[in-house]
C-alpha cells in the first residue's frame, strides 16, 4: 500500500501529534488534525509551528476539524492521545475508518496496542515509539529540542511492507526512522527513559531532567530504575544491553532543563499517564517473576501525589 498522498488523520494535537502532523503536511501529505479546545486558537492564528534548535516548521492554513465526522473516513490515523483518553478510542476513531484504514498509535507505555486491537482489529494496528523532546508551548505551537527518532513495529506480527513504507513517509518528512519486528520490546526500550525520568520528575518535587541528574543521589535511583526495567523486559524475552543505560543518561544530559511530559501533566493538574507508563509494565513485570520493588514504591507514590493533585 502506497501511503504518498493518502488521507491522514491526527487525533490527539499536542506535542506529539502537532510535530509529527506538521512534519508530514509540510512534506506534502494530506494531513488532517483533530483540534477541540485549540480550534479556534489556531483558526485564528491560521497556523502551527514547530520551533527546533537550528530551524522551524511552519503550516499556513493547516486542515483542522472539531469532530472526526467532519475528517470523515481515512488511509491512516495516527494517535497521539494521552493514554488517559484511550476510554474515547471508539469515539475518535470509527468514524475515521474505511475497510483498509491502518492505526498508528504514537502513545507511551503499554496497554493501548492491545485496546485497539480489541476495538478495531489486530491487523490495523502499528506502533510508533517516539525518542524526543518536544513540549507543547500553545495551541498548534510545539518547541523541540530533541527531534531524535521514530521506532515503527507492527502489533503481534513481525513488520510488514506496510509499516515499512509509513516509515519512509516520515523518513521523506525529515524524520529518522527505524523498523523493528518486535513491537513489545521497543515499548520496553523506550520504558528505560520514560519510567525514571518522567516518574522522578513528580516524586523529586516537580523537577526537570537536569536538576535530576545534578543529585548523585538521583542520578543512582535513575540507573537502578532503567536496571530493573531492563531486567523486567529480558525475563518478558526482550533483548535489552546493559550499556544502554549510560547511552540514555548521556543524552539525558544534553537535553539541558527539559521537563518530561508527565511533569508538565502533573503541574498543571491534567490526569498522569500513571497506569500505562508505571502500573501496566509494573503488573507485567511481576508476573513474569521479575523483581522490581523500586518501580513499585515508585508508582505506589506517583498513585498518590497524583490523586492529591486531583
Amino acid at each position: 500500500m502506497n501511503f504518498m498522498k493518502r488521507k491522514i488523520a491526527i487525533i490527539g494535537a499536542g506535542a506529539i501529534g502537532c510535530y509529527y502532523g506538521c512534519r508530514l503536511a509540510k512534506a506534502g501529505e494530506d494531513v488532517h488534525f483533530l483540534l477541540r479546545g485549540d480550534y479556534e486558537a489556531v483558526r485564528t492564528s491560521g497556523r502551527m509551528r514547530v520551533a527546533l534548535p537550528k530551524e522551524e516548521i511552519v503550516v499556513a492554513a493547516p486542515q483542522i476539524h472539531r469532530t472526526p465526522a467532519e475528517i470523515g473516513p481515512c488511509d491512516l490515523v495516527i494517535v497521539g492521545l494521552k493514554t488517559t483518553a484511550n476510554d474515547r478510542f471508539a469515539e475518535l476513531i470509527t468514524p475515521l475508518l474505511h475497510a483498509g484504514t491502518a492505526i498508528l498509535t504514537l502513545q507511551n507505555g503499554l496497554g493501548s496496542d492491545a485496546l485497539l486491537a480489541v476495538l478495531f482489529g489486530a491487523e490495523r494496528v502499528l506502533g510508533g515509539l517516539c525518542f524526543i523532546a518536544a513540549n507543547r508551548t500553545a495551541p498548534g505551537e510545539i518547541v523541540c529540542i530533541d527531534p531524535g527518532s521514530v521506532a515503527f513495529g507492527e502489533y503481534g506480527r513481525p513488520a510488514g511492507e506496510r509499516v515499512r513504507e509509513i516509515a519512509v513517509m516520515f523518513e521523506r518528512a525529515g524524520v529518522r526512522s527505524t523498523v523493528g519486528d518486535h513491537l513489545a520490546e521497543l515499548r520496553w526500550i523506550k520504558l528505560v527513559w520514560n519510567v525514571p525520568f518522567n516518574g522522578l520528575s513528580i516524586a523529586a518535587g516537580g523537577i526537570p531532567t537536569d536538576l535530576i541528574l545534578a543529585s548523585a543521589e538521583l542520578e543512582g535511583v535513575v540507573r537502578a530504575l532503567m536496571a530493573e526495567v531492563i531486567d523486567a523486559a529480558g525475563k518478558l524475552g526482550h533483548v535489552i544491553l546493559p550499556g544502554f543505560i549510560e547511552k540514555q543518561v548521556s543524552r539525558t544530559r544534553l537535553m539541558g532543563s527539559y521537563r518530561p511530559s508527565s511533569l508538565i501533566d502533573y503541574l498543571e493538574k491534567r490526569e498522569v499517564e500513571v497506569e500505562a507508563i508505571w502500573g501496566e509494565p509494573m503488573r507485567q513485570a511481576q508476573q513474569a517473576g521479575a523483581a522490581v520493588p523500586r518501580l513499585e514504591m515508585l508508582y505506589a507514590l506517583l498513585k498518590r501525589l497524583t490523586s492529591q493533585a486531583h
